[in-house]
């Protein structure tokens, strides 16, 4: 009698879990990342990630062989744009910021997507809230870093871009997914190559921090996208929403252990302030 095959390690372990291994592989690797700094710019670590990612997506979903039209190439082509610009924006952020600040500050994004896309007075006071939490951040960080607020702010509005492109791509039923973020990410790789090639040339002379940018990619992309999707699977839409507010909880865990960024009482507040907002906002929203 045969016995029945092992259960894979997704299958066994539950959703939630999951979705937390995800969250603290994307950290971590961003952890990483801002330790790269040293020998190779914020720029070219960031750009390094996209072309891992984009490697690896690629080889699996090889979305070449699906059939394009003009309009659906312009749609992959924006939103692969705009992941790449956020992955710099954001890179370029924690160079300046504590990583938990810099997510807290980027996750307005989302939020202002789902006030504006809905209009509820729920999530019109989950953005206000936000703001309020944004505004104490800056309120530590304003002197020391205004660059990298602005930084951040901007990583948060790339983020709500990739949300609306991201959204009419999944409504595409002719495109998978998959291969429109494969394809999205290898466009985006190649797209901002002039710009950041140069900043990469410490990583692409040096074997050992290839492999070390190469793993920022793996682990702050390629391993949260597929523990997220395994979940997404196995999650309602707001168990699924309410593990997604708490990243910046996540995030600012993963920088005091790893980096020592330990936030001071105003900080904590405003990181507080941006998981409520993110906890407010509806469950149905973007």
């Amino acid at each position: 009698m045969k016995r029945p095959a092992p259960a894979a390690l997704s299958d066994s372990l539950p959703p939630q879990a999951l979705f937390i291994l995800g969250a603290l592989s994307q950290y971590i690797g961003a952890a990483l990342a801002v330790l790269l700094f040293a020998k190779v710019p914020a720029a070219g670590v960031a750009w390094l990630r996209v072309v891992a990612s984009a490697g690896i997506l690629v080889a699996w979903r090889r979305p070449l062989r699906t059939s394009w039209t003009a309009a659906q190439l312009r749609l992959v082509a924006a939103f692969g744009l705009t992941l790449a610009a956020m992955n710099l924006a954001f890179y370029l952020a924690i160079d300046r910021l504590p990583l938990g600040t810099a997510v807290a500050i980027e996750f307005c994004g989302p939020i202002a997507v789902a006030a504006i896309g809905s209009r509820t007075r729920r999530d019109g006071l989950a953005l206000a809230l936000a703001l309020v939490g944004v505004l104490a951040l800056a309120d530590v960080h304003i002197s020391g870093s205004p660059g990298g607020l602005a930084l951040a702010v901007a990583a948060g509005v790339a983020w709500a871009g990739y949300i609306v492109l991201g959204h009419r791509i999944a409504a595409d039923v002719s495109i998978r997914p998959q291969d429109g973020l494969a394809l999205g990410m290898a466009i985006g790789a190649a797209g901002f190559a002039p710009l950041l090639l140069s900043s990469a040339a410490p990583a692409i002379v040096s074997p050992p921090l290839l492999v070390a940018c190469l793993a920022v990619g793996v682990a702050s992309s390629v391993v949260p996208y597929a523990l997220e999707q395994v979940a997404m699977r196995r999650l309602s839409r707001p168990r699924f929403a309410l593990l997604l507010a708490l990243l910046p909880a996540t995030a600012t865990a993963v920088g005091a252990l790893l980096l020592g960024q330990i936030p001071g009482v105003l900080e904590s507040t405003g990181i507080g302030l941006v998981v409520s907002a993110s906890l407010l906002r509806s469950h149905d929203s973007p």
